[in-house]
């Protein structure tokens, strides 16, 4: 029942709503694969009536996919008592309609029917063409003629797909049978880490927020990954496991991935891969040649596909200008895969590997990587981090920035410079946010001072602000506050903002 859902308190208001409604219902649920959108409708919706359910498959002919139509029908409707012999999605729809008129008409019974199509962009798909018209105009034509009506009104139709794109061009924007019929949209995200830590609670999986932490950096807040968590194992062995061990759940999972998302995979991996070489994100103009892909219509196509799925995140510069928009990877499995577990794979066997992480874990170069880790987590927790800064209430515009001088200019001596999140607030004050990531009270030294001073004066300079400019640290455990703290940081935050509910 419900009560096993961790999380998703908004997501499961809005299926209380439709599960109350006195209407027909038709809810688009989307989201990276793996994240939970099956288990979240399953779970919600056990012994709350009827639940249909088809499941589409890549690998499945469309007979096969008609043939348990059918069962799926006589299982739910007739307890398995009648069976059908149905060759086409047309005559399917037809019999899935008698078997609702029945139920409804039966004065014994008035619960809700759900209808349930999961990974939708795979039922009734010919395999070679990747066209799923047939399935789509007879599933778009019952919900008009038949579903939709006043009479249905015990009808809950959810539909619910991985390749959010495809969800997106040919359910909830469609031009054809189903436009504007949709009633609700879910978008299901990761978890954010306070999820994630009341997640792996309910696993009995208790650890301390620093552990918790360095395994969102790999995990990210991904359902599937997170439950194969063992208790009592360290992170260090937990990584290992399942990254670097024969056999490890996420050692070729990255290929899976795209593959079962895009028709076109390596136009999207070669994207990905030119984003995970810088840790600072690329303009259109610099991924373009480096994932050597025509600027055009298909880049436009590849970077939309993968921020529709929740794999980049598009952040705009400073004054909100399109132009400049910076693409970095928001997915932290595919930054760590391509970091650290394919560069192992192609080194090692996975024999080999049985400690690897053990040992890289707390090298400087892992101490380097994390740093940039921990500023994207930070960077899509921009909620909590103005939850922790009491400004929650006020309207911001959150970017990054960076700063090179024209090279065309060669008299300007004045350095290059990025500050990791630029919190632009309504109030005319402006957080200039420095994230770092360390094991212990983070100390700033005369460097680390003389680099702040820098970046607020290069800032205030180049983009001739008025507002008020405040330097914001972000870290784990603080910052030591000494004569150095006092003279440059006007506020900060450990990472305890982040697991605030």
């Amino acid at each position: 029942m419900e009560e096993k859902i961790i999380a998703r308190e908004n997501e499961k208001d809005i299926l209380n709503r439709l599960y109350l409604s006195k209407k027909p219902e038709f809810l688009a649920i989307y989201g990276r694969r793996r994240v939970g959108k099956s288990f979240l409708i399953s779970e919600y919706f056990e012994n709350r009536g009827i639940f249909f359910e088809l499941i589409g498959s890549k690998d499945s002919s469309e007979e096969t996919e008609i043939a348990r139509f059918g069962s799926e029908i006589s299982y739910k409707f007739y307890h398995g008592r009648q069976k059908f012999d149905i060759d086409n999605w047309e005559a399917a729809f037809i019999s899935l309609v008698q078997a609702v008129d029945e139920k409804i008409s039966d004065n014994d019974f008035d619960g809700k029917i759900i209808l349930f199509f999961d990974e939708l962009p795979w039922i009734g798909r010919p395999k070679k063409t990747g066209n799923s018209d047939t399935f789509i105009s007879t599933l778009s034509y019952y919900w008009n003629k038949f579903f939709s009506k006043s009479k249905y009104k015990q009808v809950l139709l959810i539909v619910c797909g991985s390749a959010a794109s495809w969800m997106i061009n040919n359910v909830i924007n469609d031009k054809g049978g189903l436009h504007n019929r949709v009633t609700e949209i879910i978008r299901l995200e990761p978890f954010s880490v306070s999820e994630t830590s009341a997640y792996l609670e309910s696993m009995n999986v208790i650890l301390e927020k620093k552990q918790i932490i360095d395994l969102y950096m790999v995990f990210g807040g991904v359902p599937a990954y997170l439950s194969r968590i063992e208790r009592g194992r360290s992170t260090s062995e937990t990584i290992n496991k399942l990254c670097f061990e024969i056999n490890g759940f996420l050692a070729n999972e990255f290929n899976r991935l795209f593959q079962s998302l895009f028709e076109n995979s390596y136009n999207h991996i070669a994207a990905i891969k030119a984003l995970s070489v810088s840790h600072k994100g690329l303009s259109r103009a610099e991924l373009a040649p480096a994932a050597n892909l025509n600027a055009g219509g298909l880049l436009t196509t590849v970077l939309r596909e993968l921020e529709e799925s929740g794999f980049i995140i598009a952040s705009p510069p400073w004054g909100k200008k399109k132009k400049g928009t910076i693409y970095s990877i928001a997915d932290e499995y595919i930054v760590f895969y391509l970091k650290w577990i394919e560069p192992a794979l192609k080194l090692s066997s996975a024999k080999n590997l049985r400690n690897y992480w053990s040992q890289q874990g707390n090298s400087a170069s892992w101490h380097a990587w994390a740093g940039y880790a921990f500023e994207r987590i930070c960077i899509k927790h921009i909620d909590k981090i103005k939850q922790g800064l009491n400004i929650l209430g006020v309207l911001s515009q959150e970017s990054v920035w960076r700063y090179a001088p024209p090279k065309t200019n060669k008299k300007d001596k004045t350095q290059g410079s990025q500050i990791d999140l630029v919190i632009n607030r309504a109030d005319r004050t402006i957080n200039l946010c420095e994230i770092k990531y360390c094991d212990k009270e983070y100390e700033i030294t005369d460097e680390v001072k003389r680099n702040l001073e820098n970046k607020k004066r290069l800032f205030k300079e180049i983009t001739k602000t008025k507002s008020q400019l405040f330097i914001t640290m972000i870290t784990p455990y603080g910052v030591k506050k000494d004569e150095r703290y006092h003279s440059i940081v006007d506020n900060q935050l450990t990472f305890d903002c982040l697991f605030n509910p």
